[in-house]
């Protein structure tokens, strides 16, 4: 008989009482940031030095300008424009920035937009982390998939038309930075030090622990890789998630449940309160939730069942409300997602490595051939106070198998409704 894991709280009441002590800190954080907001859209205008993150062109009837998104040297991030026919790219940047009341709180804690004047510009040197998105790069004639590979392994912005693309093939979770892609390099990275960590602990130390030793190396590795990418939000809670995950597993305690999302979504709003008005966060956040869900109700299947059968339908499926909440864009070709988010387990270290090779291009023709599938797509958004009677569902489903499978009803009705004609 297998013993039960000691649980994270011991008790009901002792997590009751850490969850209200965080969502405490959570206040005092946003009051300190509502100062600070109030600070600054109270000034005319306000100097900042920044760097540019992205610079794109869009028009406005004859007009041609750029649209520059940044990232002040105070902490925030910002978009403006700019009628200058200026590189921006890899540029530093001194603003004269025009703060209003037309910036919310909520604009002001994740991105907004306001009015600058461009006072200053400097090239910033070349880095490596730039030299790596070149070589990258030259691997491939067409721009669509140099933004592609640029995007999943380095977290930068794609190109508007591919966007597209992958959105109406519904992997845009495959391209954006996320605990699946730090998934599959933990188990990488894991996976080939354990091999040559064996062999060695074997003959010359036995008493060492595996789980710590090379776990330690692989969160490092994973560490920074998060700072080298600059932390997107999604990928912070995935390593916190990581992280922590690893040290409840050297504790011998219950790793895979609700308590424990819970507490680390918590002590991750606590520490960067700007999470809070982060989509790529909060769908994360869905991800998970509804992955632990689907595990606590298919104990007793077999494990290649649950990885290629359960997981990926039923995320599909239960994650349809929620995306297309704020996603209307819908495609039929969007039913390939759960086996793309198959394939793309294999693929993404093998593209790494063949990219380290210099032999990027091998899958091109394939990935375009993919990409040029969807030419229409239809806007159907579900609308937001049946989104969270959805969520209110999910959540009782954590105690009720009843509740569960009228989620996951509701949800492949929904299904139905998006992409089956009546």
């Amino acid at each position: 008989m297998q013993l039960e894991k000691p649980k994270l709280f011991p008790e009901k009441k002792t997590f009751v009482w850490v969850m209200l002590f965080l969502v405490f800190i959570i206040l005092v954080r946003l009051l300190i940031e509502y100062q600070s907001y109030q600070n600054f859209i109270s000034k005319p205008f306000y100097y900042t030095h920044a760097k540019v993150l992205n610079a794109y062109e869009k028009s406005k009837g004859k007009k041609r300008y750029k649209v520059l998104k940044l990232r002040s040297d105070d902490g925030f991030t910002f978009y403006t424009t700019n009628y200058s026919k200026d590189n921006f790219n890899h540029k530093r940047l001194r603003l004269q920035i025009f703060p209003n009341e037309s910036i919310t709180f909520t604009d002001y804690l994740g991105t907004f937009y306001v009015k600058t004047k461009i006072k200053d510009q400097k090239l910033l040197p070349q880095t490596f982390k730039d030299d790596l998105l070149e070589k990258v790069a030259s691997q491939h004639q067409d721009t669509s998939l140099q933004s592609f590979y640029n995007a999943i392994f380095f977290a930068t912005p794609l190109e508007k038309d591919l966007r597209e693309k992958i959105s109406m093939l519904g992997v845009s979770h495959l391209v954006a930075l996320s605990g699946f892609h730090l998934g599959i390099l933990w188990g990488l990275v894991y996976g080939l030090l354990l091999l040559f960590y064996r062999p060695l602990q074997q003959h010359y130390f036995p008493y060492r622990h595996a789980l710590f030793d090379v776990g330690l190396v692989a969160i490092v590795f994973l560490g920074v890789y998060l700072w080298f990418v600059d932390f997107p939000p999604s990928l912070v809670r995935s390593y916190a998630m990581v992280l922590v995950g690893w040290i409840v597993l050297l504790l011998g305690m219950e790793l895979l449940s609700f308590t424990f999302l819970t507490t680390i979504v918590l002590v991750l709003a606590a520490l960067f309160p700007s999470l809070l008005v982060s989509l790529s966060f909060g769908l994360s956040v869905a991800g998970v939730f509804y992955i632990f869900l689907l595990l606590q109700y298919s104990k007793g299947v077999k494990t290649w069942v649950i990885s290629l059968v359960f997981i990926p339908i039923g995320i599909f499926i239960l994650m349809l409300p929620i995306v297309h909440s704020v996603f209307g864009v819908t495609s039929h070709y969007q039913l390939l997602s759960p086996l793309l988010s198959l394939v793309f387990v294999p693929f993404y270290p093998l593209v790494m490595v063949l990219h380290l090779l210099g032999f990027g291009s091998l899958f091109d023709t394939v990935l375009l051939g993919l990409f040029h599938m969807p030419q229409e797509s239809r806007e159907m958004l579900f609308p937001i106070w049946m989104m969270l009677g959805y969520i209110g569902l999910s959540i009782g489903a954590i105690w009720s198998k009843t509740l569960f499978w009228l989620v996951l009803g509701l949800s492949s009705l929904y299904m139905v409704y998006l992409f089956i004609p009546i």
